[in-house]
């Protein structure tokens, strides 16, 4: 299996006031190629912080993050701004849809900075929503949306960028039970059948349970990695 992101010996201290914060206390692990992954934690046990530095939107202390052959701690804010347009989707909790433009018109966004021209920016736009069946949608405003359908919108966004790996921060935070269920069971489909690689941070054990694989996280350390293909846990 082909590792996609190795997290080696990593750690992030905070100072707050006299006191030491580690928000991540030495983690280690990999992910590889076409795995779903969930990072589950309380809240404050450092699965933001985690999902952050995957990104590069933070700097670890110490340790080193590679995402795809890339020493991503190393780079440039230059750097990692071309890494995460070239490498990575997000799909958010509060959706982030642009209000003023319909379906189509958000998921082509991303492409937008990618300076593709605009024939082409919404024909992958289109075939995106068809992907999460919101064919019937495309130019329906985000108020004229549901709750999931602007997260399938998200999601669309998300891969519309034909990404390497796809990172979800609490992405059911704003939905109801089985509208999460919903959007879970399509991140599932896209993972297996596009052959994403999806990681998701969660305070939820149930929505876990849609991962291949589960990181339990508590203090800045990861206690616990349950394999749900095999049943084995480490």
């Amino acid at each position: 299996m082909k590792t996609v992101i190795e997290v080696s010996d990593l750690y992030k201290l905070y100072r707050v006031g006299e006191t030491v914060v580690r928000a991540l206390n030495g983690v280690d692990f990999k992910i590889y190629e076409g795995e779903f992954c969930a990072i589950v934690g309380t809240s404050g046990s450092g699965k933001s912080t985690l999902l952050n530095m995957l990104a590069g939107l933070e700097k670890p202390t110490k340790g080193s993050v590679v995402i795809a052959g890339e020493h991503i701690e190393n780079l440039s804010e230059e750097g990692l701004v071309k890494f995460r347009r070239e490498n990575v989707g997000f799909i958010f909790q509060s959706f982030h849809l642009m209000g003023t433009m319909n379906a189509t018109e958000n998921v082509a966004l991303p492409l937008t900075f990618r300076g593709m021209n605009k024939t082409e920016r919404l024909r992958r736009a289109d075939k995106m929503l068809e992907l999460v069946n919101l064919k019937k949608h495309k130019k329906h405003l985000p108020s004229q949306m549901s709750g999931g359908q602007q997260q399938r919108v998200g999601v669309a966004r998300a891969l519309v960028v034909n990404p390497k790996i796809i990172f979800a921060d609490e992405p059911t935070g704003n939905l109801d039970s089985h509208t999460s269920q919903e959007v879970m069971e399509l991140m599932q489909k896209i993972v297996r059948e596009q052959k994403k690689t999806l990681v998701m941070v969660t305070h939820d054990d149930h929505l876990a349970s849609y991962a291949d694989r589960i990181f339990h996280i508590i203090d800045g350390e990861i206690v616990q990695i349950e394999d749900k293909r095999t049943g084995e846990e480490q």
